[in-house]
C-alpha cells in the first residue's frame, strides 16, 4: 500500500492488522480475523455513496441478508480521496470466496438469495433517524473543515500580557440550517422501461451493421456478424413486438410505482459464499426498477454457461421462488428477455466501441456462442416458457 493510500485509510476508525491488494481495491483485515473491510476504489457521488448506506444498512438489520454497507471515516465521509485524487469508499467485506458458477448447488443458493433480497429491497424516504444520523455525520464534516480553513485568530480572541491567545466568549454552534439536507434526498433512480432498452438495443444493431459494410476490408468478427444479423435482427424485432404487446409494460410502471429495487449486476462476481451463508456485494448499479430483470441476468449466464441446461434453469427459478413468487406478468417478462439476442447485441456493441486495429479472439468467440446456442436457447424457451421463435 502506498504512502497515500495508507493516509487514506488511517482516516477510518478502524484498527488494521494488514491489507492485501486486489484490483482497484484493498482486503482490510482488522485485528480479529472474521473483521474484513474492503477499501475501493470509485467513482460514486457523494449522493450515491448516502443511497447506498441507507439502503445496506436496512438491509443489514432484517437479519436476513449479509451485504457490503459503506463505513463513515472519521470527519463524516463516506468516500475519501487520495493525494493523487483517486476516490475510494471503505466496506464492511467478509472471508469468503466468490460464487463458483461450476457449481450447480451454489447458483441455487444464488438464486434463493436473490429471492430474499427482493423481498426486502424497496425504496423509502430516510427516516427522522436515519436522517438525523447523516446530517450528524456532516456536521462533523463541516465544523472540521472550518477549523482547517480559518488558520488565524478569531475576531473574537484577546491576546493577554504573555502572548497567549484566549477566547473571549464560546464558539458558537454551527446553525442546524448550514447543513445541507437537500444532499440526503437520494432517491434512487428509476431505470429504463424494457422496451425502450430493446428498441435501443435494435437500433444499435443496425449501426453496427452500417459500420461494418462500410469497410473496405473485414476482418473475420465483421464477416460472421453479416452473416447472422439478418436472422438475429429479424428476431431481436419479433420479441421486441411481443413485448409491447405483452402486460410487461404494466409491470415496470408498477414496479416503479411501489418503489421496487434491483441490483442491477447480480452475478457470480458479486455473491460471496461463507461458511453457512451468502453475503450480497457490489451495490453500485442498484436502482428502481423490475426486479426479476436481476434474475433474468443471473439466469441467462447460468444459461450460456451450461448449454441453457432444462433442468438447472428450472432448479434456478423454483430456488427463487422458494423466497419470492413470480407473478403471472413476471414470467411472461422473464421468458421474453430470455429470447431477445442479448449476447449477440452487447458483443456487437463492445467491438464497434473497442480498437479495432486489434480483434480480440474473445470477440469472435462470444460471438460464435451467440450465434451456436442459438437452437439450444429456443428448445429452453419452447419447453420452460412456451414461447415459439
Amino acid at each position: 500500500m502506498r504512502e497515500y493510500e495508507q493516509e487514506v485509510r488511517e482516516q477510518y476508525e478502524i484498527e488494521i492488522k494488514s491489507t492485501r491488494r486486489t484490483r482497484g481495491a484493498f482486503f482490510c483485515i482488522g485485528n480479529a480475523d472474521t473483521e474484513v473491510f474492503l477499501m475501493k476504489e470509485t467513482l460514486a457521488s457523494e449522493k450515491r455513496a448516502a443511497l447506498l448506506y441507507l439502503t445496506l444498512n436496512r438491509l443489514e438489520k432484517t437479519g436476513k441478508l449479509k451485504v457490503d454497507a459503506p463505513v463513515f471515516s472519521r470527519d463524516g465521509k463516506l468516500i475519501v480521496a487520495a493525494r493523487d485524487g483517486t476516490r475510494y469508499m471503505m466496506k464492511k467485506w467478509y472471508s469468503g470466496r466468490e460464487c463458483d458458477m461450476k457449481k450447480e448447488q451454489e447458483l441455487l443458493l444464488a438464486a434463493e438469495k436473490l429471492g430474499i433480497l427482493h423481498t426486502h429491497l424497496k425504496w423509502q424516504e430516510p427516516t427522522a433517524g436515519e436522517l438525523e444520523t447523516l446530517l450528524c455525520k456532516y456536521a462533523v464534516r463541516s465544523e472540521d473543515a472550518a477549523v482547517s480553513e480559518s488558520g488565524a485568530v478569531s475576531e473574537n480572541a484577546a491576546v493577554s500580557g504573555n502572548g497567549a491567545v484566549s477566547e473571549k466568549k464560546e464558539k458558537e454552534p454551527v446553525p442546524q440550517q448550514q447543513f445541507p439536507e437537500e444532499e440526503f434526498q437520494v432517491c434512487p433512480p428509476a431505470a429504463r422501461s424494457p422496451l425502450d432498452e430493446m428498441l435501443r438495443h435494435n437500433r444499435e444493431m443496425k449501426k453496427v451493421r452500417s459500420f461494418i459494410r462500410k469497410r473496405v476490408v473485414k476482418n473475420e468478427f465483421e464477416a460472421l456478424y453479416l452473416k447472422h444479423f439478418e436472422a438475429m435482427y429479424e428476431k431481436a424485432c419479433a420479441i421486441t413486438a411481443a413485448m409491447e404487446q405483452s402486460g410487461c409494460m404494466q409491470i415496470y410502471e408498477k414496479n416503479v410505482a411501489e418503489n421496487r429495487m434491483m441490483h442491477g449486476d447480480y452475478n457470480y462476481h458479486n455473491i460471496l459464499i461463507l461458511p453457512g451463508d451468502t453475503a450480497i456485494t457490489n451495490f453500485e448499479h442498484m436502482r428502481i426498477g423490475i426486479q426479476v430483470q436481476d434474475l433474468y441476468y443471473f439466469l441467462r449466464k447460468a444459461m450460456e454457461k451450461y448449454r441453457w441446461k432444462q433442468k438447472l434453469g428450472v432448479g434456478i427459478i423454483r430456488a427463487y421462488e422458494r423466497q419470492r413468487r413470480l407473478e403471472p406478468g413476471e414470467w411472461e417478462y422473464l421468458g421474453l428477455q430470455l429470447a431477445y439476442p442479448e449476447k449477440f447485441w452487447k458483443t456487437a456493441s463492445s467491438y464497434c466501441r473497442s480498437n479495432k486495429a486489434w480483434l480480440p479472439e474473445k470477440s469472435v468467440e462470444k460471438l460464435e456462442l451467440a450465434v451456436n446456442q442459438e437452437e439450444e436457447k429456443t428448445n429452453f424457451l419452447k419447453t420452460i416458457f412456451g414461447i415459439h421463435l
